[in-house]
C-alpha cells in the first residue's frame, strides 16, 4: 500500500475543473472517460476507466477481490465516473462496501448503487466518505457535478429512448393511454407512479417524478426542441389521481401549449373515420438528421431507423394531424374538460361535507336507528 502511493494514506489532490483538470505534474486529471490518479511522491500513475472497475486494486492491496461482471466499455456518464472514483478510493483503503456503509452510517446497498452510478448518496454521506477515505475533497467535487436526475436508472428497454429524447431536435408523438411524459404536471406524474410498481415506496415515487420532470426542461424552455403531440380524447377523459389532479393537468396542457415550439392536438372520439396508429408512437429527429421511430408493447420498447418505415409513419402522422381537431379547437376541448373537472372537484368537496353534516330531515330519519313516527302531542 505504502509502496504504491509513496507514503501511507497520502491523499490525491484535486486540481482544475470537470472533464479537463490539469495543473502541473501531480494531482488528478480527468479527460473524457478517464480518471487518473498519481502519487505526489512518485511518478507512478494509475488510470481508472469505466470498464476497468479497479480490477488492479487486488494487486495494490495484496488481497483478493470478489468477481465482478465486466462492463461493456467506457462511459461519459458523470454518475458512473463518480462511482468509479468512490470504488477506487474504497478499495484503496481496504474496505468492503458493507464496512464502508457501517462507518458512514448507511446501508451497503447505498454504497453499491452509488458505485454503479444508479442512485445518489446523501451529501452528508459523501462528505463522510471523502473524509474517511482521505480523498481531499475529490468525491465532493465530483458529486456536485453530477445531474443525478438525468442519470437515474431506467428500464433497459426505455433507457435508449431517454438518451435519444435528450438529444433530439424534434419529437412527434401520438399517445392513447396517458399524457405524454414531456407534458405531465408534477401531480399527474406522481399519481401515475403511485399506481405502478413503486406504490409501496414513496421515496422511489418521488425520485421517478423528479427524473420525469427533469426530462422536460429542454422542451419547456424558450427556443426548445420542436414537440408535436396528438393525444387521444380518452386521455383527457380518463381520471388519474382524482378530479383535482386532472384539473391541474388540463391547466398545465393549456399553459405549455402556448409555447412556440409545442403543439398539442386532440383526436376526438367522434372522428371514427380518422386513421389512427394502432398504438402510441414517437418519431424523433436527431441533430445529424437521423430519424428514429419508437413504440412500446407490454414489456419492451421497439426501435427502428429504417428509412422506409420512418417515411411511412411520418406520412401517417402528418395525415392524422390534419384530420384531428386543430390546435385551437383542441384548446377549447381541454378548457371544457378542465371546467368539468373543477366542477367535479367542488362537488366532491361539498359531498364530503354533506355526509359529515346531514340535514335536519335526514337526522330525524336516523332517530334510534329507524324512522321517527309522528305522534299526537297533548294540547295545553
Amino acid at each position: 500500500m505504502a509502496q504504491f502511493w509513496g507514503m501511507a494514506r497520502q491523499p490525491p489532490v484535486l486540481v482544475g475543473e470537470w472533464k479537463r483538470l490539469t495543473a502541473g505534474a501531480h494531482g488528478l486529471t480527468l479527460r473524457k472517460q478517464t480518471i487518473a490518479f498519481r502519487s505526489q511522491s512518485s511518478g507512478l500513475r494509475v488510470t481508472v476507466t469505466a470498464d476497468s472497475r479497479c480490477s488492479d486494486a487486488r494487486h495494490m492491496r495484496g488481497q483478493d477481490v470478489s468477481h465482478r461482471k465486466a462492463d461493456a466499455g467506457p462511459t461519459s456518464s458523470p454518475a458512473v465516473m463518480f462511482g468509479e472514483a468512490l470504488r477506487f478510493a474504497r478499495e484503496r483503503a481496504g474496505y468492503t462496501q458493507a464496512e464502508l456503509g457501517k462507518l458512514v452510517h448507511c446501508d451497503r446497498t447505498v454504497v453499491t448503487r452509488a458505485e454503479g452510478g444508479q442512485r445518489p448518496m446523501q451529501a452528508e454521506t459523501v462528505e463522510s466518505c471523502d473524509e474517511l477515505l482521505q480523498m481531499g475533497g475529490l468525491l465532493i467535487r465530483l458529486f456536485e457535478r453530477v445531474d443525478w436526475h438525468a442519470d437515474i436508472e431506467h428500464p433497459d428497454w426505455f433507457q435508449k429512448y431517454v438518451d435519444l429524447e435528450a438529444e433530439a431536435v424534434a419529437v412527434r408523438a401520438f399517445q392513447y393511454n396517458r399524457v405524454n411524459g414531456l407534458l405531465q404536471c408534477e401531480d399527474y406524474a406522481h399519481a401515475l407512479f403511485s399506481l405502478g410498481d413503486a406504490c409501496d415506496s414513496p421515496a422511489l415515487v418521488k425520485e421517478r417524478v423528479v427524473a420525469r420532470l427533469s426530462r422536460q426542461e429542454r422542451y419547456l424552455q424558450s427556443g426548445g426542441p420542436l414537440l408535436l403531440v396528438v393525444l387521444h380524447e380518452g386521455i383527457i377523459r380518463s381520471v388519474v389521481g382524482g378530479p383535482g389532479v386532472m384539473r391541474r393537468q388540463m391547466e398545465h396542457l393549456l399553459s405549455v401549449g402556448e409555447l412556440s415550439n409545442i403543439s398539442i392536438q386532440v383526436a376526438p372520439f367522434d372522428r371514427s373515420s380518422t386513421r389512427l396508429p394502432a398504438t402510441s408512437m414517437f418519431l424523433l429527429v436527431m441533430p445529424d438528421g437521423k430519424e428514429w421511430i419508437y413504440s412500446e408493447s407490454l414489456y419492451r420498447g421497439h426501435f427502428s431507423d429504417a428509412p422506409t418505415i420512418i417515411a411511412e409513419h411520418r406520412c401517417d402522422f402528418d395525415l392524422m394531424r390534419g384530420a384531428v381537431l386543430s390546435v385551437s379547437d383542441s384548446r377549447v376541448l381541454i378548457a371544457e374538460a378542465m371546467e368539468e373537472y373543477e366542477y367535479a372537484e367542488r362537488r366532491a368537496q361539498l359531498g364530503g361535507l354533506a355526509e359529515e353534516q346531514p340535514q335536519r330531515r335526514q337526522r330525524r330519519q336516523l332517530y334510534r336507528g329507524g324512522p321517527r313516527l309522528p305522534r299526537p302531542r297533548p294540547r295545553a
